[in-house]
């Protein structure tokens, strides 16, 4: 059996070895460093594999493929490494019109900044990743990655773009008869978002619209009272802890 580690690592590129040549060799090493659990190795060949499919015109689309391969062996070690083959991959996809890979290497690289706590980064690839999906018809996907962006909104306390999105959803859901469902879940949260933005008048207003939405009368009447009464018993607490609040505080010293 051929070494194809032991190869890959002494290979030199030559005149007499063409790309396609050499693309079969860094492809077998790499399979053989995942067999090992070499991660990192695996990692490094696949990148090897992609630069090496650049150089033919017509292989960029398997260039990308082969950035995603890495990217899936150094989500074992480095979710950074993983993002930054992710992003080669992306811009490959797109630059040949392969929207929907694009799509879900978006959302890859938006759930591992979630890892990595880094929502803001996150939101950036979901946005992205929604446009893609789309783009391309994915509903249901492009909803997946609107509900992650309205989550990790609320968590950085953009209660406003997170309000904004849970009533979008809440919206298209009333119109789908197989999400009638989840209109209740999005317009709790939307709710749950404008108590804790702390704005009485806006979350006020926003539970009398929800009410006389026409679209979504039918579905609030059959599925959503639990959720309303919740909102109103927060609602009317956080009112009276602000007039107690109100009451018993100090007055403003007067100047003398």
């Amino acid at each position: 059996m051929v070494d194809f580690m032991a190869c890959e690592e002494g290979m030199i590129i030559d005149e007499i070895l063409s790309y396609e040549d050499v693309s079969q060799f860094y492809h077998k090493a790499a399979m053989s460093y995942k067999l090992a659990k070499s991660w990192e190795q695996a990692g490094c060949t696949y990148i090897k594999l992609a630069d090496c499919h650049l150089k033919i015109d017509s292989k960029h689309e398997i260039a990308a493929a082969a950035f995603v391969d890495a990217a899936h062996c150094f989500k074992k070690i480095s979710s950074t490494k993983a993002i930054s083959c992710l992003q080669q991959a992306i811009d490959l996809f797109t630059h040949t019109g392969r929207y929907d890979f694009a799509a879900r290497c978006c959302k890859e690289a938006g759930e591992l900044h979630e890892q990595l706590h880094n929502y803001r980064d996150a939101i950036i690839f979901l946005e992205r990743a929604t446009e893609f999906f789309t783009g391309e018809g994915a509903s249901s996907s492009a909803n997946q990655c609107k509900q992650k962006i309205a989550q990790f909104s609320a968590r950085l306390t953009l209660y406003a773009e997170a309000i904004e999105i849970f009533e979008e959803m809440a919206r298209e859901a009333a119109h789908d008869s197989s999400l009638k469902y989840a209109v209740r879940a999005h317009l709790l949260n939307a709710g749950i978002c404008h108590l804790c933005h702390g704005d009485l008048v806006a979350i006020t207003n926003a539970l009398e619209q929800y009410q006389v939405l026409p679209c979504l009368i039918p579905l609030i009447l059959e599925y959503a009272a639990s959720e309303y009464a919740l909102l109103h018993r927060c609602l009317s607490d956080l009112i009276n802890r602000r007039r107690n609040l109100d009451l018993n505080s100090p007055p403003y010293d007067t100047p003398l």
